[in-house]
């Protein structure tokens, strides 16, 4: 493990016994924190674009289909294999990390598979925090996006932009706002079969 990705999963873990043991009341906090650090990664994506480094690569427009369609066959051999309703898991897997609005629009239709989508898509997340600085060792860093799902363009990208570097920034963020645009339509679709 990298010495990033330790201090990454140690700021997690406090964070985590902090809340549990002393529950501050953060407010908004978080949120703010959020679109501060989004802001800050817009100022430098758009010092790349000025330098002339930052144009739009192709493959970055494809790698949120590419993830799209990986995290539905995923979810459907999970199904398979663990013998869960098809329907219900190509749902879950098509979430692409967006647990909070995943969970809720499965748990219309099922709480057990509402709850699953929740944690599954939570879990991805979770993941990506942990994973994406290892996997750039061995696999591209631009297709190593594809793990954090809608997540790259938010909570994941400040992680993204530091394992990965400047010019991972722009194709993470088109890769999470194009799934953030698609799952709110996809996710009906599939539930409605």
């Amino acid at each position: 493990m990298s010495k990033f990705s330790i201090l990454v999963f140690s700021a997690l873990l406090l964070g985590i016994a902090v809340g549990f043991l002393f529950h501050p009341n953060i407010g908004r906090g978080y949120e703010i924190a959020l679109y501060l650090l989004i802001f800050l990664i817009g100022v430098d994506i758009g010092g790349s674009v000025s330098e002339g480094t930052g144009r739009i690569p192709k493959k970055a427009l494809m790698l949120p289909f590419s993830t799209l369609i990986g995290s539905i066959a995923g979810a459907a051999l999970g199904a398979v294999v663990m013998g869960l309703s098809l329907k219900y898991s190509i749902a879950v897997g098509a979430g692409c990390g967006w647990y909070s609005l995943t969970g809720p629009v499965i748990a219309r239709y099922s709480a057990f598979y509402g709850a699953l989508g929740f944690l599954a898509n939570i879990l991805r997340e979770l993941l990506t925090v942990v994973l994406y600085p290892l996997l750039i060792r061995h696999i591209p860093k631009e297709a190593a996006v594809s793990i954090g799902g809608a997540t790259t363009m938010d909570t994941t990208l400040g992680l993204i932009t530091k394992a990965g570097g400047r010019d991972v920034a722009l194709t993470a963020f088109i890769h999470g706002f194009i799934l953030t645009v698609l799952v709110p339509f996809i996710l009906p679709i599939i539930l409605g079969l």
